[in-house]
């Protein structure tokens, strides 16, 4: 359990490490896609040592930070990657173009998964398991998040960051 925490907490970390510069120079739609960025990034700090046992769990807080995760993902998510927009101060790869349906995807992923995240809120903290309740090879429209536990739901989420992060951000 205490390697999973720690696990989670690396993840996190390291996909979220470089925001606070990255900012330095942006303007237009790339500042507005880091500032959603940061918001998101700021959930999950907030969530993280909650989600690990470290701080009091609220139920309500979990909802709320899912719920603002939601409202950057998905289709708002996209928005914000108009042609030409990938350019430095940008951390997005050009991949994001030449596999625009991935990077959708995976938009989309974040949005049901965070809204899932919120729908598992009352459910609590797995007490043991490797966190993701037996559902990981389903697509997450196909998962039940009312029935699982809000740390499941919250690693499936951050497996969906990871991803997105790996394959169409700029490694620094």
């Amino acid at each position: 359990m205490k390697t999973r925490k720690l696990m989670l907490g690396a993840v996190f970390a390291s996909v979220f490490a470089v925001a606070a510069w990255a900012h330095g120079g942006a303007t237009g739609v790339v500042k507005e896609r880091m500032d959603g960025m940061g918001a998101m990034k700021e959930a999950v700090r907030l969530l993280t040592p909650m989600i690990q046992g470290q701080t009091g769990y609220d139920p309500g807080v979990i909802r709320e930070q899912a719920a603002l995760i939601a409202a950057h993902a998905g289709d708002a998510l996209t928005g914000l990657f108009p042609e030409g927009s990938l350019d430095a101060p940008s951390e997005a790869k050009d991949t994001i173009r030449q596999d625009w349906e991935k990077f959708a995807a995976l938009a989309e992923q974040l949005r049901e998964t965070s809204q899932g995240l919120a729908a598992a809120a009352d459910n609590g903290l797995m007490m043991s398991g490797d966190g993701t309740g037996g559902m990981m090879g389903e697509a997450p429209g196909e998962i039940d998040f009312a029935e699982m536990p809000a740390d499941a739901a919250f690693t499936m989420m951050g497996q969906v960051c990871s991803a997105c992060h790996s394959q169409f951000r700029v490694e620094e």
